[in-house]
This record gives structure tokens, sequence and C-alpha cells, in this order.
């Protein structure tokens, strides 16, 4: 849940107050959760439906005081090509419209099939298999540029 909240919010920090209020929006509504049911993917279905609450507010639950790239080189010592390529990757990532990055998070991230993904999203498969496929080659196409 953590990471799908991470790459909704684009925001660790803002992905955890994300992922807090699923699970209280979940347990004050634990009565409508049907036995039998995957509830992981309730649980992701509750969060995207928040974030996108939370988008249509406008409203801010966490408070930059320094720009996000003034801490990226904090304690960076050169050997650690790994957290580049990963830093390159949540930053192609972060680019895609919301649409595409919540397809590649649900699918290629967190391992849902094309169904199950759908399903969290609300949209049919054919829509889902499209948003993904533009965007796994917008990163590619991304992340191509960076290299």
């Amino acid at each position: 849940m953590r990471r799908f909240a991470a790459g909704l919010t684009r925001d660790l920090a803002t992905g955890d107050d994300l992922c807090q209020m699923t699970i209280e929006r979940a347990l004050k509504a634990r009565e409508q959760w049907v036995d039998g049911t995957r509830l992981d993917s309730w649980m992701y279905r509750i969060m995207r439906n928040i974030w996108i609450d939370e988008v249509r507010a406008g409203s801010r639950r966490l408070q930059t005081f320094a720009e996000e790239e003034a801490g990226l080189s904090v304690g960076a010592d050169g050997g650690q090509e790994a957290s580049v390529e990963l830093t390159m990757v949540e930053r192609a990532l972060a680019a895609l419209p919301d649409e595409q990055r919540e397809a590649i998070l649900l699918v290629m991230v967190e391992g849902y099939g094309y169904r199950e993904a759908a399903d969290i999203i609300g949209c049919p498969v054919g829509t889902l298999t499209s948003r993904l496929i533009r965007g796994r080659d917008a990163l590619h196409k991304l992340l191509g540029e960076q290299a």
C-alpha cells in the first residue's frame, strides 16, 4: 500500500499520510467489506478514491519547507549508481499522467493482474491496457533520454 501511495502522491511523506487516511477510512467502513472478496483490492480502491478527493479539493496535508532538489544530494558519496537510477525512474514515473502512472504502479510495481487493476481503478480492462502501454512507452522514452 505504501508503495502505491507514494507513487500516487509523488512524495513518500504525503504517501504515508494517504496510507493512514486509507486505513482510518477502511476501519470506519469495515462493515462494507464483503467477506470473500480481496481485502487488498478494496483497500487500494479506498486509497485511490481518497487521493482523487484530495487532488480535487486542492488541499495539502504537508507543507514543504525546502525544495525537493535541495535534499537530493545530501549523503551522496558518488558510489550510489543504483540510487541514482532509482531516482531517475521515480522522476520519470512522476512525469507521467495520473492515469498512466496508476496503471503502471498497480500492474508493474504492485503485481496486480489487468482485471484486478482495472477493478481498482474502475475502468474497463481495455482502457487499463491502453494506459499501461502508453505509460510504458513514455517511461522508455523518458529513461532513454536520461541515460
